[in-house]
């Protein structure tokens, strides 16, 4: 039967048009964004009680982020005719995922080596004292090789990747299982059928968490700036603004003019496109909560179902470009503060252990960290106790991580659908200038196909 999801396009633009602005999502949460740094600076007592709602949050949000990326990538794999295209497509999406991490790498590295903000703190190692989180993040990135990304993907048990919540291992097993139901034809049809109807009820579920997003924002928000307090932000304020300056070049610089040269399309519009995914993921410091709303927004666009299935989950965890970007800078800094001398050639070889140790801990709390100190163990030039310098201000720094990951992985998309010819360009254009309809909703619950250029759904076969 033929199957039209969200009952049209038209309709669903007329319901965002008719809702009033106080009852956009993004404005919810900006609103409560707002609030969680007022009572952090007035009441950091009370603010730090308020962790648990951020954290709930968060966590229901991570529950979901297994089955969906399970289920898309099945579906991705399902929907592609030739199965050899499903391997040009990983191969292509990797390929670009390596060299924009080492762009960001290397953009991180020329950032601290000109301005070279540790210069002049002379800290002494041996009197570094670690505690709290930090000790854990510690002993996990001291346990961990650069190799161990690779030898972990295959999990111990099917169950065991959702339960733990790692993404990898995850991808691993939806793409095993979507060639092999792809391979076996006909038996594997109610099998797709199935997946498709699933991923509906799980989409589902997603827009009933999705209305709390506004206080998991606040709770995150008001804890951290209760906890950490405005004063850590000028402590080391200077590393915040070089972070931020170096992330906000790389977005609009290379990724903007990978954008616009290849795909001809505008990075600024992205941005204002992308504007309800920008406030959540500012307010929860993560970019998973933004994958749903990522993966539906890019197939209005005209971006192959397929594609996104298939790019967009494989890229939160091989296309960081902000926790890579974190990672030099952090790794320079802590050089340079505990005065260990790094030649040309010795931070080359960093940014060659970097791009392995800069995927090894993706989905996992505490990441950027366990990824830093894994780094720092395996070179071994610079102490690893010296990440307790920085451990104060990491949470203000993780906002702008996750925006830069949550972004380069949208351009990544665009880049690779139109480098498989998946992306209907004149639709993409006509969705960025605001004269295709408003976007799907993030608490929209249907699995949104590509549009045709002319604005009418294209509809899907399902098999009974």
């Amino acid at each position: 039967m033929t199957h039209t999801p969200g009952g049209g396009r038209a309709e669903q633009a007329a319901r965002i048009g008719a809702t009033p602005w106080y009852r956009q999502l993004y404005v919810q949460v900006l609103v409560a964004i707002v609030i969680g740094i007022v009572l952090g600076w007035r009441r950091p007592d009370l603010a730090t009680d308020m962790e648990p709602i951020g954290t709930t949050f968060i966590t229901a949000m991570k529950m979901l982020i297994g089955p969906i990326v399970f289920l898309t990538i099945i579906g991705g794999i399902a929907g592609v005719a030739d199965l050899k295209k499903v391997g040009r497509t990983g191969v292509k999406a990797l390929a670009y995922f390596q060299v924009g991490t080492l762009v960001a790498l290397l953009s991180g590295l020329v950032a601290v080596n000109i301005f070279r903000l540790g210069d002049g703190v002379h800290a002494d190692p041996a009197a570094l004292k670690t505690s709290g989180d930090a000790t854990q993040y510690i002993s996990q990135g001291e346990h961990q090789h650069w190799w161990e990304f690779l030898t972990g993907i295959v999990p111990n048990s099917f169950f065991g990747p959702f339960v733990e919540g790692n993404i990898l291992q995850v991808i691993f097993v939806a793409v095993v299982f979507g060639i092999a139901i792809k391979m076996v034809g006909k038996t594997g049809e109610p099998i797709i059928a199935a997946v498709g109807r699933l991923t509906e009820v799980v989409f589902k579920v997603l827009s009933f968490i999705m209305k709390a997003a506004p206080l998991g924002a606040f709770g995150a928000m008001s804890y951290a700036i209760g906890k950490f307090g405005l004063s850590t932000l000028t402590s080391l304020g200077s590393l915040i603004v070089l972070f931020y300056v170096t992330s906000a070049l790389f977005v609009v610089v290379v990724l903007g003019g990978v954008l616009g040269l290849y795909v001809r399309l505008n990075v600024f519009q992205l941005f204002r496109y992308f504007k309800e995914e920008f406030w959540l993921i500012l307010g929860t410091s993560t970019a998973e909560p933004a994958l749903p709303g990522l993966m539906r927004k890019l197939q209005f666009m005209g971006a192959e179902r397929s594609t996104v299935g298939l790019v967009v989950p494989t890229g939160y965890s091989f296309n960081l470009d902000g926790a890579a970007i974190y990672l030099s800078l952090a790794t320079l800094y802590i050089a340079q503060a505990t005065d260990t001398s790094l030649s040309l050639g010795q931070q080359l070889g960093l940014l060659a252990v970097m791009l392995l140790t800069s995927k090894g801990a993706a989905g996992v709390a505490g990441g950027g960290f366990i990824a830093l100190t894994a780094t720092l163990s395996t070179v071994g030039s610079v102490p690893a106790a010296g990440i307790m310098l920085i451990f104060g201000i990491d949470k203000f720094m993780s906002e702008c991580r996750a925006l830069v990951n949550f972004y380069g992985n949208a351009v990544a998309t665009l880049v690779v659908a139109k480098w498989e010819n998946g992306l209907d360009l004149a639709r993409a254009r006509e969705v960025l200038a605001g004269t295709a309809g408003e976007p799907p909703l993030a608490t929209d619950a249907e699995d949104v196909r590509p549009v045709a250029a002319s604005g009418t759904p294209h509809t899907a076969e399902v098999t009974p």
